[in-house]
């Protein structure tokens, strides 16, 4: 059994510390009012037993907690006041320095919360230690002074959550739709160095990849780029290989057209493959200031290219992707494997979603994909023009800013379209599943509370939006300067694109599976359950448009991708209201609208249900299905995809991609529990457990995590059930 002390590292469960610190206690006492050895001995036990049944590790907070009941169920109240005493004196000398305490056990990689709060980060790693230390800095800086009590006490007790606090000291915002066009077209800036237009498909990829790397060291959340944006230099290419094989043909004599095409193509279809490997390798090889790969989307929508011949010369790129990434990249033992980075977005569209269609090939491809190295995901350009509907009554197909955090429409002031250079300014997610169990099924004190946490939620939202204004295009000249998302002077505030709809601010929601089941023990897969369900998202998008009709700021509802925090929530709730069967009982709560990961439904019925919940998420919201391997079964894969065309704005598979780098097995890695009751990745070959030995793929929340999670999430992961 394990504990997780005040520094969040995690240590063996040792009972003898309960019965030393009650037994300080008693010595503290008169005579009169202590209680016996066998009586602490009794305590001791006790507590002990309640710990074991949680089958979690308990936090030292929960322990003293019970050790209080427990002294107060002997009727020793005296001493139960002591020992209270006892634990406020000692919470107070804590807090004059909690900092350095957290810095040192992350240091040494016993933080159980901090190393894993992000499953793509090595928590050894040098550089990924550093952004951590400098987090707790900042998360330090943000509860003394930057955030106001009730929003640190709220986020501190899972109520809220505040997201990216160890990134909020700066003035810094969350995810980017990087307006790649512009920057490849009319030239930028890096580092103090003019980059001008490119000459040809592979330097505009390498120039891609410096802008990717740039833009993630000035922000925290997901970036996206669209390969249409370099589409026009495949022309560009093109043009200038033919000029060289024609100039290498005269000089043999050769001037017939059908040959100087042939060569021109080959020549043009080798630049496409070392540019797209140029993207691929720089992306899951670069280290960002924050010690991980960047957070990069690549969206592939035909229907984006301006004409027939750009998207023809689009389709090569994309074809190139797929291939590419169906390959993978090699692991340090020289296997291919499954790379988190860049994360693909496929659009079906009607030239390419039926059999028959012009760019079916593609689909087919992507169908590939999806079953070997779990990527692309699916965006129907169908549902979203239907659900993404500008104020021109036009609908918009485009791609989310990192896993699912999509833009809302918008109309400059020319009454265009705009989306590349457009960001989110920062989340702030509410806990759903604890306003269903405050509320102790009265639906009247259900929107009591729900209508506090909306207004804690809000002011949490507008210390986002201050703590941006005023930020100068200075503080990041490749963003704000130089064309990833504007072009402003040097010393010039940010300001005016906070406002009218050009960014938008998050408010997330977690949990609302648990919240229904906890107010009326139906869940969203009954007709009750789903009706509520809906209901309560109608009213998260009533305060949303509330706050935008008052002040003239983006509010939208996002579909939060809990990774670390379905793993505090879910401690947290557990601690406040105990086991609740259904609600409370396992060590996770459930993304944003989901369907429970062990409810047993069909994907086409899940798909079609969470379609409803998704159309009402407009920040950003992504479904999935489970399955098996599928690599032997493309035609299930393309029904799955031509479904989601006619279903669901946004969706993805979920498949396995493991290797074992002790023995070579490519097979599911499982989980295991160890003799302390701990979730560990087991290779079932060999039976190795080390972490650093292996490559394990899954979703988590949209993008592909690898195996540092924490205890919640890889319960999760271990009780998902297939959909097909």
């Amino acid at each position: 059994m394990k504990i997780i002390k005040r520094n969040g590292a995690e240590a063996v469960f040792d009972n003898e510390k309960i019965f030393a610190a009650v037994s300080k206690a008693n010595e503290a006492v008169g005579e009169a009012d202590r209680i016996s050895e066998k009586d602490i001995k009794r305590i001791t036990e006790k507590v002990t037993k309640k710990c074991d049944k949680l089958s979690r590790a308990v936090s030292v907070e929960e322990v003293q907690d019970m050790v209080e009941r427990e002294i107060m169920a002997t009727g020793a109240f005296t001493l139960a006041k002591t020992y209270i005493t006892y634990r406020y004196t000692r919470e107070l000398v804590r807090k004059s320095n909690t900092t350095d305490d957290k810095i040192i056990s992350l240091i040494e990689c016993n933080n159980e919360e901090v190393k894993q709060e992000n499953s793509n980060k090595n928590p050894t790693v040098n550089s990924v230690q550093r952004d951590y230390m400098a987090g707790e800095v900042s998360k330090d800086i943000t509860r003394r002074i930057l955030l106001t009590p009730d929003i640190v006490k709220a986020h501190e007790e899972g109520l809220i959550h505040f997201h990216d606090a160890d990134y909020f000291a700066q003035h810094m915002h969350n995810c980017d739709l990087v307006n790649l066009e512009d920057m490849l077209q009319n030239g930028t800036v890096i580092s103090g160095t003019m980059i001008e237009k490119p000459h040809s498909f592979s330097t505009a990829c390498n120039i891609a990849t410096q802008i990717i790397a740039q833009v993630a060291s000035n922000q925290y959340g997901g970036q996206s780029i669209s390969l249409t944006h370099l589409a026009p230099f495949v022309k560009i290419s093109r043009e200038k290989i033919r000029r060289a094989v024609i100039s290498e043909l005269a000089e043999a004599g050769v001037t017939d057209e059908a040959i100087i095409t042939k060569i021109t193509e080959k020549r043009l279809r080798d630049e496409i493959n070392r540019g797209v490997q140029c993207i691929q390798y720089q992306v899951v090889t670069l280290l960002t200031t924050n010690g991980q790969a960047p957070f990069i989307t690549v969206f592939m929508y035909l229907g984006e290219a301006k004409d027939e011949e750009t998207r023809a010369d689009l389709a090569l790129i994309i074809e190139e992707v797929l291939e590419q990434r169906i390959k993978g990249v090699k692991n340090e033992a020289g296997a291919w494997i499954t790379p988190a980075f860049p994360k693909l977005i496929y659009v079906l569209e009607e030239d390419n979603v039926r059999p028959g269609s012009k760019y079916h090939y593609l689909t087919e491809l992507a169908a590939k994909c999806t079953a070997k190295r779990m990527v692309p995901d699916y965006i129907s350009e169908k549902i979203m023009l239907e659900n993404k509907v500008d104020k021109n009554g036009e609908g918009h197909c485009y791609t989310c800013m990192g896993c699912r955090s999509f833009l809302t429409p918008y109309v400059d002031e020319n009454g265009k379209p705009k989306y590349y250079g457009r960001f989110n300014q920062g989340v702030v997610t509410v806990n759903l599943v604890d306003i269903g169990l405050s509320a102790g099924g009265d639906m009247d004190k259900f929107r009591e509370v729900f209508d506090e946490r909306m207004e804690l939620c809000h002011k949490a939202l507008r210390a986002r939006h201050e703590r941006l204004k005023g930020t100068l295009s200075d503080a990041a000249p490749i963003l704000w300067q130089y064309g990833a998302l504007t072009r402003l002077p040097k010393g010039e505030p940010i300001d005016k694109y906070l406002y009218g709809g050009y960014s938008t601010l998050s408010l997330g929601y977690a949990g609302l599976w648990e919240c229904v089941y906890a107010l009326i023990g139906k869940k969203l897969t009954e007709p009750e359950g789903e009706e509520l369900g809906l209901e309560i998202m109608r009213m998260l998008n009533s305060y949303t448009a509330k706050w935008k009709a008052e002040e003239n700021i983006d509010y939208s509802l996002y579909g939060t991708p809990l990774e670390s925090t379905t793993y505090k929530f879910a401690k947290c709730l557990q601690k406040r209201f105990g086991i609740v069967e259904g609600v409370t009982d396992k060590n996770y709560i459930t993304n944003s609208y989901h369907v429970h990961v062990t409810e047993e439904i069909d994907a086409f019925d899940k798909l079609s249900l969470e379609a409803k919940f998704q159309a009402l998420s407009p920040g950003g919201a992504i479904s999935y299905v489970e399955v098996p391997d599928m690599q032997n079964n493309i035609p299930a894969v393309l029904g799955v995809m031509e479904y989601i065309y006619d279903h669901i704005m946004y969706a993805e598979l979920n498949t396995k991609s493991d290797f074992c780098q002790m023995c070579g097995y490519d097979g599911e890695i499982i989980i295991e529990k160890d003799d302390d009751g701990k979730l560990v990745w087991e290779c079932p070959n060999c039976h190795n457990r080390d972490q650093s030995k292996m490559n394990v793929a899954r979703r988590t929340c949209g993008y592909i995590g690898t195996q540092y999670w924490n205890q919640g999430r890889t319960q999760e992961i271990q009780e998902r059930v297939l959909h097909l």
